[in-house]
């Protein structure tokens, strides 16, 4: 199986410096990030959190349509969205607290009951998942359209 690359090219301090992440695998494109843009408010620009949040959603939807055909099932559609939310860390610091993952989905084949175990075992199985087992929190909301 392959490895992947990423690069972040950072100057300066957390609260003055910046930095370019480059997804240096595929080529497809670099980002600035900044630590104060990463904990405003409103997004201007992307930031590691976004980044997790892409890896996951895209990652929970190749193993929910594996899950589903294991199931027995067919995915016409699927919808899925990742919110991660960054938040102080009582140890000190800062920690991603939660992953909330948000699935809409369209299944011949599934009932409710079918398509929720295929959710639940998608993002018991999905490698980012299991990445990201150290987040206190990752809730699942998972329904058919």
């Amino acid at each position: 199986m392959p490895t992947r690359s990423a690069r972040t090219l950072w100057a300066g301090g957390l609260q003055d410096g910046s930095g370019q992440v480059e997804l240096v695998s595929s080529g497809v494109g670099k980002y600035d990030v900044t630590f104060p843009r990463r904990a405003a408010d409103t997004a201007e620009g992307t930031s590691p959190e976004e980044l997790i949040a892409a890896a996951h959603s895209s990652c929970y939807s190749m193993a929910l349509s594996a899950e589903i055909a294991n199931a027995g099932g067919t995915p016409e559609s699927l919808d899925v969205t990742a919110d991660v939310t960054l938040a102080p860390d009582p140890a000190g610091g800062f920690q991603i607290s939660k992953i909330k993952l948000t699935v809409r989905a369209v299944v011949a084949g599934l009932d409710a009951e079918g398509f929720s175990a295929a959710a639940t075992a998608a993002k018991n199985g999905c490698p980012v998942s299991k990445a990201l087992t150290g987040v206190p929190e990752i809730e699942l909301d998972a329904e058919l359209s």
